[in-house]
């Protein structure tokens, strides 16, 4: 069992270095069941919001790509993968839990978790949006992703956001792995990459609608308004 704690400031913000750090972490884990979690209270409070105000087009650019990479390093992980959710898992937060085979949240009513991207005015990128649909079944689906809120742990729960809620959620989360890494890592390796390669296959119209229209809404001047207005709060 390998456990990856994200840390940083921020509520564990992804920027950058805490997204290379985590697809630096899952190559160093080398195949064994891997447990992701948060650091203090938050798992992750989502994009690292300075950062992504910051970037030019080329640099949103190598920002989402990088953001892609690790989402898809950790969907397709060949090991079992199981979320901690220990706090907030906003945005890019629930993105990254999302992306892991099984999820457990704190039962703290406080926290939140939910993909409020469109409530934002922003899009997903192509690889990321069709993990997202591809985890969540219908109708959820259309409420997590267009409703764009923010949800406490057992709506998240009902909505499929998470799998179950636990006051011992840690120690829920390495019995979940320990069972899950017990089966035969051929069978289970397999199985997964069956399942999940079709979602993540290169689509070269996905990559031209990003291209022209999803990359420029990052940068554009509408979106970094908003993200001041956020970051004012």
């Amino acid at each position: 069992m390998y456990e990856i704690k994200m840390a940083g400031g921020s509520k564990n913000a992804l920027d950058f270095k805490m997204m290379q750090f985590i697809i630096d972490e899952l190559a160093r884990a080398g195949g064994q069941p891997v447990l992701l979690t948060g650091d203090a209270d938050a798992f992750s409070a989502g994009l690292n919001l300075v950062q992504v105000a910051e970037q030019d087009e080329a640099g949103m650019d190598r920002f989402l790509r990088l953001l892609n990479h690790m989402t898809i390093a950790l969907y397709t992980y060949p090991a079992p993968t199981v979320a901690w959710v220990n706090g907030h898992a906003i945005a890019g937060g629930a993105v990254l839990a999302l992306s892991c085979d099984y999820r457990i949240g704190t039962p703290n009513p406080k926290a939140r978790l939910g993909l409020n991207e469109v409530a934002i005015g922003l899009r997903f990128p192509p690889a990321v949006l069709a993990i997202m649909r591809a985890q969540l079944s219908q109708p959820h689906t259309d409420t997590v992703i267009l409703a764009g809120e923010l949800h406490p742990p057992q709506e998240a729960l009902r909505l499929g956001i998470l799998h179950e809620v636990a006051e011992d959620g840690l120690e829920r989360a390495r019995q979940r792995l320990a069972l899950l890494g017990s089966y035969s890592h051929r069978a289970y390796a397999g199985t997964k990459a069956d399942l999940r390669d079709a979602v993540v296959r290169e689509d070269p119209d996905a990559e031209s609608r990003y291209r022209l229209d999803v990359l420029p809404m990052w940068t554009s001047p509408e979106i970094k308004a908003k993200i001041l207005s956020i970051l004012k709060r």
